[in-house]
């Protein structure tokens, strides 16, 4: 407890604003667990950026610790750039002092001789990583926090493609940063240096989600969709993109639509939760919508709803809406007919149905970590092959590779384009979804979060990975465990033959087992929350459609038993 004291004093400096120093006084004499949580380390970069609480102290997000990674990042940019005119774009949500902290960050980098386009109002993450390219910047900033709690917020670093930043870049930006005492920030602006932005980018957007996302449905002038922004900033591109690509019946929760980070409405402004999207579930059921579409605060994960063989609403997961994004796509580009050098990616932890459609369509699926920023890096690193579409588990999906992080803008439409033609053609996107199951296996997946706060929490999490690891499972459901995938070792061995193959991806903490019938489970910490996360995949032959709601249950109650053995339940 004296050094975190010793590094809170640390900032009591008459370089640090009166009323920080003031909150720092506070704690010090009155919260002395929330002095610990807030010093006891500095907030670090995960796999989407940094996120955190905002407040005062190393380990928030604030004016210092934000302004500190912008002059390690000004540094870096200068030393890679030297002799060019450096430009960088900054996006922002609707999260408190989002607005302030990314005016913060457009004054470091212009105190650092940077041109800074800042947009004027908040737009959503993809907007951000399009207008990169579209800016020609050399790197993009984006204030936001995604789908977490109100009480945060985080930075996201885009490259020049577009794209996260992944190595080397990122650990090269850490070292500058790393570098640097807080002393070190440049806070006085170069204001002819800051430039506002916001039709003209909001524009070219538009017109590119468009034409990737728009296949020329039919029936669309019968086709009934609720929407919901969520209090975030889809508002701003979604409905004007859906009325663009032919959509009219489009009903937009009005009690949702106005941008607001205490997210009123909500226990939790991600739509993986079915309570984010409840208003507008009960909107379409009075309306008698075809689907329900709701996204997170920075529109880049979408939730949906669409009528299941009852004539329900039901809310599909992320695994089943990638599933069938990506066949709709496959089957566009099958038509076409393929060149051979086409691909899809996903991730680690995500459904291995991508990568058993992708085999029978005879298209490579390239797996990655968790997080965009490794798909995105895939097209960097095979520019000779061409990107169809990808998505993980957690709701993002990104089509081409015009924005180089996961879009619920395009998403959105694309996923209207595949029920709207469905239901043209006497199906549904539910039913599709069935149909690709009996052409490609039944796979159904379950995630559990565990959520564990401060250090003590974080002491948790990593004893937990440390057990699942140390005491390895057996068998699953009664089927053993062949194969265990440890990526921090870069080794999956077949724990029945003592095979070892070398896993060909950056070193993650994250550990898999895979049983003989192809059931996975899969451990990891979040790299953005206070969490650990459980994924569990099963599958099994769907013979025809008929049989659906049968082996679904069958499969559920699979599900049941490995959390029960698990002790997950």
């Amino acid at each position: 407890m004296d050094s975190i004291i010793k590094t809170a004093q640390s900032w009591l400096t008459d370089f640090f604003d009166p009323q920080i120093k003031e909150e720092i006084n506070r704690l010090i004499k009155e919260d002395s667990e929330e002095l610990q949580d807030s010093f006891y380390r500095n907030l670090e970069f995960g796999t989407g950026g940094m996120r955190g609480v905002m407040g005062v102290g190393t380990n928030r997000i604030n004016k210092y610790t934000l302004g500190k990674n912008t002059q390690g990042l000004s540094n870096y940019l200068k030393q890679i750039y030297a002799g060019q005119e450096i430009k960088v774009v900054i996006a922002y949500d609707c999260r408190h002092n989002s607005d302030t902290l990314s005016q913060t960050v457009a004054e470091v980098l212009s105190a650092n001789g940077i041109k800074v386009y800042r947009f004027s109002a908040l737009r959503t993450t993809p907007e951000l990583s399009f207008a990169v390219k579209h800016l020609n910047c050399h790197a993009g900033i984006v204030l936001t926090a995604s789908h977490n709690p109100p009480e945060y917020n985080g930075y996201k670093v885009y490259w020049t493609d577009g794209g996260q930043i992944v190595p080397p870049q990122d650990k090269e930006i850490i070292a500058e940063i790393n570098k640097l005492s807080f002393e070190d920030i440049k806070f006085e602006p170069n204001t002819a240096l800051i430039e506002a932005i916001d039709t003209d980018v909001d524009e070219a957007f538009f017109e590119a989600s468009v034409a990737n996302g728009n296949f020329n449905a039919a029936a669309k002038d019968d086709f009934k969709i609720v929407f919901t922004s969520i209090h975030g900033t889809s508002i701003t591109a979604i409905p004007e993109v859906l009325k663009r690509a032919g959509y009219n019946n489009v009903t937009v929760i009005e009690e949702q639509a106005t941008p607001d980070g205490n997210f009123p409405t909500v226990k939790s402004p991600n739509p993986e939760e079915p309570e984010a999207l409840a208003m507008a579930l009960a909107k379409a059921e009075e309306i008698g919508a075809d689907m329900v579409v709701g996204t997170d605060p920075d529109s880049d994960r979408l939730g949906i709803a669409v009528r299941n063989l009852d004539g329900k609403l039901e809310l599909l997961n992320g695994n089943q809406t990638m599933v069938l994004m990506t066949k709709f796509l496959l089957d566009q580009y099958k038509a076409k007919g393929f060149k051979g050098n086409e691909f899809v990616a996903t991730t680690i932890v995500s459904t291995p149905m991508m990568e058993r459609m992708a085999k029978e369509y005879g298209v490579e699926c390239k797996i990655s970590l968790t997080g965009f920023k490794w798909i995105g890096k895939m097209i960097k690193d095979f520019p000779e092959q061409h990107f169809i579409g990808g998505g993980e588990e957690s709701f993002g999906y990104m089509v081409g590779d015009f924005v180089r992080d996961k879009d619920a803008v395009t998403s959105t439409l694309l996923a209207c384009e595949i029920a709207a033609q469905a239901k043209a053609n006497g199906s549904s996107f539910y039913e599709d979804l069935i149909d690709a199951y009996v052409q490609f296996g039944f796979y159904k997946e379950k995630l559990i979060s565990i959520t564990k706060k401060g250090m003590s929490g974080a002491e948790e999490i990593k004893q937990m990975l440390k057990d699942f690891k140390e005491n390895p499972v057996e068998s699953v459901a009664g089927s053993k465990v062949k194969w265990i995938e440890d990526y921090n070792t870069s080794i999956a061995k077949n724990v029945q033959t003592g095979e070892e193959k070398a896993i060909d991806i950056p070193k993650s903490n994250v550990l898999i087992y895979e049983t003989e019938d192809g059931t996975r489970i899969a451990a990891r910490p979040s790299g953005t929350e206070p969490k650990v996360k459980f994924y569990i995949s099963t599958n099994t032959k769907l013979e025809k459609t008929e049989d659906y709601k049968k082996v679904a249950a069958e499969l559920d109650n699979k599900v049941k038993s490995i959390l029960a053995e698990l002790n997950l339940a």
